[in-house]
């Protein structure tokens, strides 16, 4: 630009010298050359006046023609000059317009190896997801790049791990803006983590709910699958029952709190979604707490949508203890297979034991087969109870709490009431401040 700004002024300038006047009168006479035709008119007529002022017919012609000698080379040398100004200026806005691209791409390149370093913001990720769930868009997860994972991870390092599974690890990662996710690390060498992995993609590109984890985005790095998760911080269900705490972060109002949030989120996948969705994998490792304890259902990998289901048309998977008995023993999958694995998550709530516990050498046993015949004995029942919670709650609580569980666990499948159904009934057991009807005095 500084150049342009140059030469304007220069060209200016030249074209003001050629509307100078040029006098090209000789110092020296003149000596008529008997080349010339001095005996015939002028090139160019005069006027007689001027003709009369002239010394001789001979001079006025040499006059004539010595101005368009010069006016030919004055003209020429303009035109030479032009070009080559012309040219230069041509050639120094190319330079102008390459350096200026260069820059930018060197300012873009220094961008991203600073943004590598230091994390990226999920900031535009988390608005593409939220505008294209809302118009129910089907692929919204953003794809997410793998150096990104790594500054976010800190390279993996084993300081981040939140939780091991069958199939890899959950890491905390660190993003700029003080944004933190969950990522999880899927060992592509596995088949089934493979197609766990677009499972998980394709269902939680399509649905969306406050009580189910939001995959915020994915990326794929030679034989290795990552997921990004939002972050839960309190970790899983899991863990506060049977960790070291041992329960004694969840009073009774937050195990009634919780057991109401995972009946929404399976709610919303049975009734609400179309066609159903049955998770198949519910389990208190899969329900996650963030940091008001609100519980959100986590691990799609291996759900499926498109109402009853048979052995024939789909692998026989799950985990021990939560599994039904009916998809355990004849392959049949329905939304009530859901029901009996909240019906287990309930038990533990409120009993806080595991779902299988070893009992002897080779023998284990479960929470159903040993929790089932005191849960209807109202004189056992508070016996039974987590002691971190016993005597703090009102007995008719307690009493229908363990009706509910009863129903979910039964063997025969039509038995168990629908999903909506146990959620209508949580609801008065869990205070307005909670999410409730409950009037706590």
């Amino acid at each position: 630009m500084k150049v342009v700004i140059f030469v304007i002024p220069f060209l200016f300038f030249c074209s003001s010298l050629l509307a100078l006047p040029v006098d090209v009168k000789p110092d020296s006479p003149v000596v008529p050359n008997p080349v010339l035709p001095t005996e015939k008119d002028p090139v160019f007529p005069t006027p007689s006046g001027v003709m009369e002022a002239a010394q001789s017919p001979g001079d006025a012609a040499v006059k004539v023609v010595h101005h368009q000698d010069i006016n030919k080379k004055i003209l020429v040398a303009l035109v030479v000059s032009s070009t080559l100004l012309g040219g230069l200026l041509l050639l120094l806005l190319c330079f102008w317009f390459y350096r200026v691209k260069k820059l930018k791409k060197s300012n873009k390149k220094t961008g991203q190896s600073s943004n590598a370093a230091k994390g990226v913001s999920l900031g535009p990720i988390l608005d593409k997801l939220t505008s294209s769930k809302s118009t129910g868009k089907k692929g919204s997860i953003a794809l997410i790049e793998y150096p990104l994972l790594v500054a976010a991870t800190e390279n993996f390092k084993e300081d981040n791990i939140l939780g091991e599974g069958g199939l890899g690890c959950v890491y905390k990662a660190e993003f700029s803006d003080n944004f933190q996710a969950a990522v999880k690390r899927l060992h592509g060498k596995w088949q089934d983590s493979e197609r766990e992995f677009q499972n998980e993609v394709n269902l939680l590109s399509k649905i969306q709910h406050q009580n189910i984890v939001s995959l915020l985005g994915y990326c794929i790095h030679s034989e290795t699958q990552f997921l990004v998760y939002e972050l839960m911080q309190n970790g899983s269900l899991e863990s506060h029952l049977h960790g070291p705490s041992h329960g004694s972060t969840l009073t009774w109002h937050l195990r009634m709190k919780i057991a109401l949030d995972v009946a929404r989120a399976l709610e919303y996948l049975h009734e609400r979604c179309n066609p159903p969705v049955i998770h198949r994998d519910l389990k208190s490792s899969n329900i996650l707490l963030d940091s008001n304890y609100n519980a959100k259902l986590s691990d799609f990998g291996l759900a499926v949508s498109g109402g009853n289901l048979n052995k024939k048309n789909i692998k026989l998977s799950g985990t021990l203890g939560y599994v039904a008995p009916e998809y355990l023993l004849d392959g049949k999958l329905t939304e009530k297979s859901d029901v009996f694995a909240f019906g287990v998550v309930l038990l533990e709530l409120l009993i806080g034991r595991r779902p299988v516990e070893k009992i002897s050498e080779g023998q284990c046993q479960s929470i159903v087969t040993w929790a089932m015949p005191q849960l209807t004995d109202r004189s056992k029942l508070p016996n039974i109870v987590d002691p971190v919670i016993r005597n703090t709650m009102d007995l008719k609580h307690l009493y229908q709490v363990a009706a509910v569980a009863v129903l979910c666990v039964q063997p025969e499948p039509s038995y168990r009431p629908l999903i909506i159904d146990v959620l209508h009934s949580f609801i008065p057991l869990v205070p307005l401040e909670l999410g409730g009807s409950l009037r706590v005095a």
